[in-house]
C-alpha cells in the first residue's frame, strides 16, 4: 500500500492517479469526499495534519508515503507525519520539496520551511527521496482569465527566466521513486528542458491558441500588493523574494535529472501549453 497527501492538488493528484492505476493506493487528507474526486481510483482516509493519531491510523499497512505539505506556518504537519510513518511502519517517504532550497540567498519564509522539512525527512530514520522541482509550468493557468477576457498577460519580470517543470513530470518522478529500487537517500533536482522567460510562455501560448496574447510588465510593488491582499505578510514577502531572485538569474540552470529518471526528454512548455489550451480558452 502506498499512502499520497496533497492528493487535492497538482502533483499529488497526478501522483494518485498514476500509482492508482497499478498499485494499491490511498489517498489522506481532511475531506474524503475532494479526495475520491480528485483520485477515483484511489482509497480515501480521513486524516488531520494536526492529530498525529489520526494519521497512524491512515497509514497503518502502508509501506510508502508521498508528503505534500502547504503550510510554512505549521511545522508540526511534517513531524506528524513523520512519526505517524514510523509508528505506521511506512518503509520509505517520498517528499516534495522545491529546488530553491539551494538557491544562495533564499532566505525567505517559504523556503526555510522547506529547508527544515528536508531535514526531518533525512533524520527521520526511514528511507527517504527528496525532489526538488523549479517552479510548475501549471502556475500559467494564474492568467488564463485574462487571458480570455483581453489577450493580455501582467506579470513582473516578463524578461526573467525559469527552468519550469511540468508538474506530469515531477508526478512521473514521485512515482518512480514510491515503486522502483534505488533511489532511497537521493536529492532530485527537476526542472524543465529550457530556462524560459514569462514572455516567451506567453509566444507559445499565441501559438497553440491561434491568437495574440500580451505580455505586460507588472511592477514588484505592485505586485506585492497584490500578493498582500491575498496572503499573509510573510508569505507576500516570500514571493516577493522570489520574483527578484528570479530576476537576478538564480533560477535559470537546467538539470537533466528528469530525462535521466523518466528516461525521456523533460516536457517542454510548448507541450504543457498544447496540452492545456482548453483551459485558456
Amino acid at each position: 500500500m502506498i499512502v499520497v497527501t496533497g492528493a487535492t492538488g497538482t502533483v499529488g493528484g497526478h501522483v494518485a492517479r498514476l500509482l492508482s492505476a497499478h498499485h494499491p493506493t490511498r489517498v489522506l487528507g481532511r475531506s474524503p469526499g475532494r479526495l475520491r474526486d480528485a483520485a477515483p481510483g484511489a482509497a480515501a482516509v480521513g486524516a488531520d495534519f494536526a492529530d498525529r493519531r489520526s494519521l497512524e491510523r491512515a497509514l497503518d499497512g502502508a509501506r510508502a508515503l508521498f508528503v505534500v505539505t502547504a503550510d510554512p506556518s505549521r511545522p508540526d504537519h511534517d513531524e506528524n507525519l513523520l512519526a505517524a510513518a514510523r509508528t505506521a511502519g511506512v518503509e520509505h517517504v517520498v517528499k516534495l520539496s522545491a529546488l530553491a532550497v539551494t538557491d544562495e540567498g533564499a532566505e525567505d519564509l517559504i523556503t526555510a520551511w522547506q529547508r527544515e522539512n528536508e531535514e526531518r525527512v533525512r533524520t527521520c530514520g526511514l528511507a527517504w527521496t527528496i525532489l526538488r522541482p523549479r517552479s510548475f509550468m501549471s502556475n500559467t493557468l494564474s492568467w488564463a482569465e485574462s487571458i480570455r477576457a483581453g489577450g493580455a498577460v501582467l506579470t513582473p519580470q516578463p524578461n526573467s527566466r525559469n527552468a519550469s517543470v511540468d508538474p506530469r513530470d515531477v508526478a512521473e518522478a514521485a512515482v518512480l521513486a514510491l515503486t522502483a529500487p534505488g533511489h532511497g537517500q537521493r536529492h532530485y533536482a527537476l526542472t524543465g528542458p529550457e530556462a524560459i522567460s514569462p514572455a516567451e510562455q506567453c509566444e507559445h501560448l499565441a501559438e497553440v491558441l491561434a491568437r495574440p496574447v500580451r505580455c505586460c510588465e507588472l511592477p514588484l510593488e505592485r505586485a506585492y500588493l497584490s500578493w498582500a491582499r491575498r496572503y499573509p505578510e510573510p508569505i507576500a514577502q516570500a514571493l516577493l523574494d522570489s520574483a527578484r531572485r528570479q530576476g537576478e538569474g538564480a533560477k535559470q540552470h537546467v538539470d537533466p535529472a528528469v530525462e535521466k529518471l523518466l528516461g525521456r526528454p523533460a516536457r517542454s512548455y510548448r507541450d504543457w501549453a498544447k496540452d492545456h489550451a482548453e483551459r485558456f480558452g
